[in-house]
């Protein structure tokens, strides 16, 4: 089976009554009749947040206003009439509705939407991410449901053009240290300290990707309180380990960390080569160092 990766964006609107907004899935998606939260794939370059913001639109007919970060999931979908099995990121936002008048999109990727109390929801057949979110049991979809394969993902994206999701963490030990990674030589960022973390892999949860990335970049064990954003970086003509530009679109989650029983930061062969070292930092050291704009702004430091 071949490999894809793909990041999708959704959104919990609430009414009044504290009923969701849902949309079904078309006959033109790959789960139809199939209900889950209203979002869809990122565009290459586009932020999160602003593809929840397109899709809602596209979707609903609202315009709605990103409030927070809700969640970050992920799953994998097996389409065996094409070979291919899809890694899905899944970043879910909290909005508020500012306007448009609501209406389901046939010709798209909805052709109905309703308001539904979770009581009611839970009888739905519902997108495991979406049942997962909304505190409702997780059953797997009908084996004979039909599953086409939108053809954007059958295709291996263009060999100079990558979309790359990654978890990063805001690692901290119980004496307010915090824990920082220096990018390696020949990587993109090299000689900057940065956050613990990097790329998933296929069929990784982002919180399990971190922890893994722990171990293996600085030898810690952590443990994940909780989300704290969600950032987008677009570098047209980054230059790394390929040997040549590559237009790269990084979105990134950053989780709080926390290490209860820390110990000397060591890297380890697992980190692949783009960490240089690892160094626990008191709090009044941080400001000096010179970081990576991600690392400044989860330390709330400008860095130099």
């Amino acid at each position: 089976m071949a490999e894809r990766r793909r990041i999708g964006a959704y959104g919990v609107l609430r009414d009044a009554d504290g009923r969701v907004l849902l949309v079904r899935g078309s006959a033109a998606c790959p789960y139809p009749g199939v209900w889950q939260l209203p979002g869809g794939g990122l565009e290459h370059a586009e932020h999160p947040a602003d593809a929840v913001l397109r899709e809602f639109a596209e979707e609903t007919g609202l315009a709605v206003d990103v409030t927070g970060v809700r969640a970050a999931v992920a799953d994998v979908a097996t389409f065996r009439d094409a070979g291919v099995t899809v890694h899905t990121d899944r970043l879910v936002f909290d909005v508020e509705a500012r306007g448009g008048t609501l209406r389901p999109e046939p010709s798209g990727g909805s052709d109905e939407l309703g308001w539904y109390p979770p009581a009611e929801a839970a009888a739905l057949p519902l997108m495991p991410f979406t049942a997962e979110l909304l505190g409702l049991p997780v059953t797997p979809l009908p084996s004979e449901l039909p599953r086409a394969l939108p053809l954007g993902q059958a295709a291996p994206a263009p060999a100079d053009r990558r979309q790359r999701f990654a978890a990063y963490g805001l690692v901290s030990d119980p004496a307010g240290r915090v824990l920082l990674t220096m990018i390696a030589d020949g990587y993109p960022g090299a000689g900057k300290w940065h956050l613990p973390g990097g790329g998933t892999d296929h069929g990784e949860q982002p919180a399990a990707g971190l922890l893994r990335e722990l171990v293996e970049e600085a030898g810690q064990l952590g443990r994940v309180v909780d989300l704290l954003a969600v950032d987008s970086l677009h570098n047209p003509a980054a230059l790394g380990p390929e040997g040549r530009p590559m237009d790269w679109h990084s979105v990134r989650v950053i989780y709080r960390v926390r290490v209860d029983a820390p110990t000397e930061a060591v890297v380890t062969e697992l980190a692949g080569g783009s960490t240089a070292r690892a160094a626990w930092f008191a709090p009044d050291r941080v400001g000096g160092l010179r970081m990576t704009d991600v690392a400044a702004r989860a330390t709330g430091h400008r860095g130099r």
